[in-house]
């Protein structure tokens, strides 16, 4: 995607909720700009299907207070090491999450900091957003960037993910070697290994003696490991087990960040009693499509028009196909009613009078891979 069009993708909005201020950290700008984008903001978008969810989970690297200090020097400002766009269906047929790279360049809006002045729109890595102006701004700038609106978002730092895996009694994955990470102090024999709070934080953050390195392989160990998650909630039955459940909602509400409709037990538990009939093979986990930022390698801009195309299937809540990197679809297929509403025979609605007649073209498809995916067998 060009650098021009990137700049003028977003908007300049202004988000209501205060956050995060900023500091200094990691630059988190490449070739830093004022934005392009037009003076006056475009309108917020707006929800398209009734009953279909789209929640904004932010993984933050904040080393602030007595149980996050333990993982580094408290700088005073915090950046979001992890983001998740994910989707629900309605009638929650299926659930589709996607990663958004920390560094992706976008356009970041004006946005309320900590101390109450108002940062400058700003062409910059995304996790910039969460730095300047928390979570509010960062909702602001996937909103600007995809045209979802966010009905929901949580925030979730080191203390909060260890004290939920906990709750579970752990995860379980399997490693095809072992793995020896002073820097993230996780030494894992090969194997199945049930992973406690502290491994399973390690686990998802390591990046020098897991893959690669890179981010991308980083997120895509991250999916690996919410793939399991998900294994675990439903081979447990913990969602259909209030005495189970309960737990886990209790240490969710304390360790987690939440807009007011999330911030109670009965908020989960609505949404974990929405999501627990979806079935893993309909669970779904891909990177919006990226490549390399063209002024700097080491940072990354979408690919167009494929990143619109996933944008737009969420928008309307349509069926999003992911394939495996051999090429491999993965899950099983779907018509053109997977997101239709259903009747009490569980019948889809007949089809609208403006609906094209015809069979309904292909849906494209993106890399990824599903919760029904299970390395260990």
């Amino acid at each position: 995607m060009p650098a021009r069009r990137l700049a003028e993708r977003g908007g300049v909005g202004q988000a209501d909720r205060g956050g995060a201020g900023d500091g200094d950290g990691e630059v988190a700008l490449a070739r830093p700009c004022r934005s392009t984008a037009p003076a006056i903001p475009p309108p917020l978008p707006t929800s398209l299907v009734r009953g279909a969810q789209n929640i904004l989970v932010i993984g933050s690297d904040s080393r602030a207070g007595s149980k996050n200090r333990r993982y580094g020097k408290d700088s005073g400002t915090e950046r979001s090491d992890t983001t998740i766009l994910l989707h629900l269906s309605s009638g929650r047929r299926s659930a589709t999450a996607v990663s958004i790279p920390r560094d992706l360049m976008v356009d970041v809006p004006g946005c309320r900091r900590a101390d109450g002045r108002r940062s400058e729109p700003m062409f910059a890595m995304f996790n910039y957003a969460f730095q300047v102006g928390g979570s509010a701004c960062t909702v602001r700038t996937v909103e600007r960037l995809t045209n979802i609106r966010m009905d929901h978002h949580m925030v979730v730092d080191f203390h909060g993910f260890k004290e939920m895996v906990d709750a579970l009694d752990g995860v379980q994955i399997c490693l095809a070697k072992p793995i020896n990470d002073k820097a993230a102090k996780l030494r894992l024999p090969a194997g199945k290994v049930t992973l406690n709070g502290e491994q399973a934080l390690g686990y998802v953050r390591a990046r020098k003696s897991l893959g690669n390195g890179s981010d991308t392989d980083r997120m895509d160990r991250q999916q690996r490991f919410l793939a399991a998650l998900v294994h675990k909630v439903q081979s447990n039955d913990v969602l259909l087990n209030p005495v189970r459940l309960y737990p886990v909602l209790d240490a969710a509400t304390s360790s987690l960040t939440t807009d007011p409709d999330l911030a109670s037990l009965r908020g989960l538990y609505e949404l974990a009693r929405g999501v627990r009939d979806i079935p893993t093979e309909r669970v779904q986990f891909l990177t919006v499509p990226r490549e390399s930022y063209v002024y700097n390698s080491n940072r990354d801009q979408l690919v167009e028009p494929e990143a619109e195309r996933l944008f737009e299937r969420l928008r309307i809540d349509a069926p999003v196909e992911v394939v495996n990197s051999s090429g491999k679809s993965q899950g099983p297929p779907r018509d053109s009613s997977h997101n239709r509403s259903r009747g009490d025979d569980g019948k889809s609605d007949a089809k609208r009078p403006d609906e094209p007649a015809g069979p309904t073209p292909p849906a494209p498809t993106f890399r990824g891979s599903t919760a029904a995916e299970n390395p260990c067998g």
